[in-house]
């Protein structure tokens, strides 16, 4: 497949010739200019031109590329030819000085012909190999290569012709360049070692602050210069022109004006830096949410479209050249560094969710937001929208999808949000690969030859436990991930956020098995094992925790930086219905690695011993952990206390006689946790007495469980807090209340 296009754009392009090949080295000379410690690495030819050479590369350690290079060369006669041009260069030998010590070794035209037509894997780029190996392996077929091969070929022009800059709003070149300039200069730098050293080790600083969109409370902090301040309201925004156009056209269909202004472009353009992100209050669609929601899932999704376009771009303007330049692109390649465009594997963009029925909104969002000219064709449409829906009825439902992405909630007496959320499909272990040629969209594609992955850290962590055990397996198609999307991170954080850090663990890894791609196209960084200083970690959440915060500030690090959300809440105490005395003890604790046990030692010795004496029933224990929730149940086996439970893995029918039990008074005490109230919202009766052990991480689940006292006669509610569940108590009590309460000298607080 990837001869055959590659050979007709080639034709087509007549204006590309070998003296374009050093623009690489252009670039980095942008990229010191550009980072206070750049590369030294791969300016041998300015070196050459100028007649000089720094002390700096009189002697350079061999780098990981350089052995891969010099390894392969034992069985490759031009890989071994373009080893030692390497050195050559680096030496500063010519030409005509190699010829004479060994001639024998070089390759005349004819031969690298014959090593052409040879069809082995290292003589092309992945795009080439990847396909011809599955069409081997008959799961691509001829048909699909050939029709691929023709849409591209076809496109090229046009694709040439916006990167120039005859693009959107017919844009001069200078503006063209700065539309392209977020993915190509932050995947055309390449770190040195005292930069990956310095990131390895690195405290970010965050140094400016900016008022959030429409979000009064909250402001932007991030670090390095603020780039959100100078933003050209009338330029693309760094989106490609079909695509940019498309967005156009669907915003205005839904009725709205002024897109430059909109929480759309000003999300994408945050997105586009390149930057890694964290916004804890996003207003999530199943709180009534559903604007904010549909504009943050546009941006990110059209972000991640253009990176895949403007990557799959770049990978086929260089198959050109290299089709052109047959008899020598090889040497060129290595020597210059202009072809080092690709990964270990195609995919570039994982987004992680927890549900299907929301990766079924955001596929079909996805979907639409492709222009008309990429998705002639959904493969498996059907498919997906039956394994991914409630039923049959998502397989009828017309085509052109809604405005939001969103679909509607179905009757339930549960609470709204509770309809909205899980309202559909509820299961959590999915993942389906996304392929996007110049006319179709083919979903269920294999993994290694897609561009974009959805998947569930639940499926993620299922593969990883098989590859571990089956040496025939491997997860090697996330080692080139560029771009990390978790979507309702809070949502995840109640499924097992561990199973989170153990998917995201595995990203970027040098692969387990000989890669797939050609080795002379991977970026120097890959072989470094340098990626995870390029992967941008999207995280959105309605709101932050100790583990989210954990996860952004160790397992995001990315060289551009990082920028994040503040916020100062009101608090939820006014919806609180009930004339009910809220009792808030505070509880000392030496660090956060303590505080467990130090909220377990205040319940045992200052809680319990009220509750053992009193002989009033209808206690409810309200606790957010499941492993506190065990640790209580075990402490009351120990005492032999009258209790009852309500947990994350109580079966149904234990759930129902608990309920009956403490409602007649069979049972003093009713454990409940904050995981099974999210996924079933039970209605208990008969609470007399409330003590919330810990704090609720949703500050809507508060006034909820409170309100579960109406129609007690002497009804009393007491929460235990410390100084490290600040997080949560400001969401609930207010940010300026529970700053005050962690440092006040009281320890007792009382709210009406």
């Amino acid at each position: 497949m990837g001869s055959q296009f590659g050979a007709k754009r080639g034709l087509k392009r007549r204006n590309v010739d070998r003296n374009q090949y050093p623009r690489k080295n252009q670039q980095k000379d942008q990229n010191v200019a550009r980072s206070p410690s750049p590369s030294t690495s791969g300016d041998s030819t300015d070196q050459e031109s100028s007649g000089v050479v720094s002390e700096e590369v009189v002697y350079k350690e061999p780098t990981v590329y350089d052995n891969l290079l010099m390894k392969l060369g034992t069985s490759s006669k031009s890989l071994a030819n373009v080893y030692k041009m390497r050195q050559r260069q680096e030496e500063g030998r010519s030409e005509s000085e190699e010829d004479e010590v060994d001639g024998s070794e070089s390759l005349s035209v004819s031969e690298q012909d014959e090593n052409d037509d040879d069809g082995t894997d290292n003589e092309y780029p992945e795009s080439l190999t990847m396909e011809s190996r599955l069409q081997e392996d008959g799961m691509v077929s001829t048909e699909e290569q050939s029709e691929d091969a023709e849409i591209e070929a076809d496109s090229e022009a046009s694709d040439t012709d916006e990167e120039n800059g005859s693009g959107v709003n017919d844009q001069s070149p200078v503006k063209a360049s700065t539309r392209t300039s977020s993915f190509n200069e932050h995947f055309g730098y390449n770190l040195s070692k005292k930069e990956v050293d310095d990131l390895s080790k690195k405290k970010w600083k965050y140094e400016w602050e900016l008022p959030a969109v429409d979000m009064s409370n909250c402001k932007w902090t991030g670090t390095g210069e603020c780039f959100l301040k100078d933003v050209d309201l009338n330029s693309d925004f760094g989106v490609k022109a079909k695509l940019y156009n498309h967005w156009l056209d669907i915003y205005k269909t839904s009725g709205s004006n002024d897109f430059h202004l909109s929480k759309q472009r000003w999300f994408f353009s945050l997105f586009n830096s390149y930057r890694d992100i964290l916004h804890c209050n996003k207003k999530p669609f199943y709180l009534k949410g559903l604007e904010e929601d549909s504009s943050i899932m546009d941006a990110y999704l059209m972000h991640s479209l253009n990176h895949i376009f403007r990557n799959r771009d770049l990978v086929t303007k260089n198959d050109a050249k290299v089709a052109k330049n047959k008899e020598n692109s090889k040497e060129e390649m290595l020597i210059g560094g202009a072809f080092l465009d690709q990964g270990f594997t195609r995919p570039k963009v994982l987004l992680l969710l927890p549900l299907r029925s929301i990766a079924l909104n955001v596929v079909k969002r996805l979907i639409r937001l492709t222009p008309k000219a990429y998705k002639a064709n959904v493969e498996h449409y059907d498919r997906f929208c039956a394994e991914f829906g409630t039923g049959e009825e998502e397989v009828e439902k017309d085509n052109n999808f809604d405005d939001t992405g969103y679909s509607n909630s179905r009757k339930s007496s549960k609470p709204s949000d509770f309809q909205m959320l899980f309202g559909g499909n509820n299961d959590d272990d999915f993942m389906i690969g996304i392929k996007f040629t110049r006319r179709s969209i083919k979903l269920y594609n294999d993994f290694y030859t897609s561009d974009l992955i959805v998947a569930s850290a639940v499926n993620i962590n299922a593969k990883i436990g098989k590859a571990e055990k089956n040496k025939d397996s491997d997860v090697d198609y996330l080692s080139s991930i560029e771009v990390l999307i978790i979507d309702h991170a809070d949502v995840i954080s109640m499924q097992n956020w561990s199973l989170l850090t153990t998917a995201v663990n595995q990203l970027n890894r040098i692969p387990s098995k000989q890669s797939r791609t050609d080795v002379m196209r991977i970026r120097p960084w890959y072989l470094e094992g340098y990626a995870k200083f390029y992967r941008q970690t999207i995280n959105l959440s309605y709101y932050s925790n100790p583990d989210i915060n954990a996860f952004f500030n160790h397992h995001c690090t990315n060289y551009q930086g990082k920028v994040k959300l503040i916020c100062e809440y009101k608090g939820v105490l006014p919806k609180v219905l009930l004339q009910v005395r809220q009792i808030y003890e505070r509880f000392n604790a030496d660090s956060i690695a303590n505080a467990d046990d130090a909220r377990f030692e205040y319940f045992t010795k200052k809680v319990f011993p009220k509750i053992k004496d009193s002989i009033q029933g209808g206690i409810m224990l309200f606790i957010s952990s499941y492993l506190e929730f065990v640790r209580i149940r075990n402490f009351l086996k120990s005492q032999s206390a009258s209790f009852c439970l309500l947990g994350d893995y109580t079966e149904s029918s234990d759930v129902s006689r608990a309920r009956v039990w403490f409602f007649e008074g069979k049972r003093k005490m009713i454990l409940y946790t904050e995981r099974a109230h999210f996924y079933h919202r039970y209605k208990i009766r008969g609470i007399q007495n409330l003590i919330i052990y810990s704090l609720p991480e949703r500050k809507e689940f508060y006034p909820e469980i409170v309100n579960m006292l109406e129609g007690s006669h002497n009804m009393t509610c007491t929460v235990l807090f410390s100084r490290f569940d600040q997080l949560r108590l400001e969401r609930i009590v207010g940010s300026s209340p529970a700053r005050k309460m962690v440092k006040s000298e009281k320890g007792v607080f009382v709210f009406c």
